[in-house]
């Protein structure tokens, strides 16, 4: 599986700079599972998930992928986390910025 994050990710420090929130990469939301958050805003509740492989036929829209994503998301919520969902090339945007400062849980 293809993750989001590097170690040379700078998204995380961006958006420290941008927001002044927090953002935690890769962040590990159940143990059992070992479902992980592509990235996480503790301070805020707030998950950030880019959904990759849309038009290249990637894991996110192939079937299997899709119901996992479901059930992934469904856990997320039952537990009190909020879902941003962003495309690869929307991530570094005011867009993604302004969708995290006007976040309200």
């Amino acid at each position: 599986m293809k993750k989001t994050s590097t170690p040379n990710d700078i998204f995380p420090l961006f958006i420290k700079q941008m927001t002044g929130y927090e953002c935690i990469k890769e962040y590990r939301f159940d143990t059992i599972r070992r479902w992980r958050i592509d990235y996480y805003f503790p301070e805020l509740t707030l998950a950030l998930e880019v959904e990759g492989g849309v038009y290249s036929k990637g894991r996110h829209v192939r079937p299997s992928g899709f119901i996992g994503d479901v059930c992934k998301y469904n856990a997320m919520t039952m537990m009190g986390i909020a879902l941003i969902r962003v495309l690869p090339k929307e991530l570094m945007t005011q867009k993604t910025i302004d969708m995290i400062k006007n976040f309200k849980r």
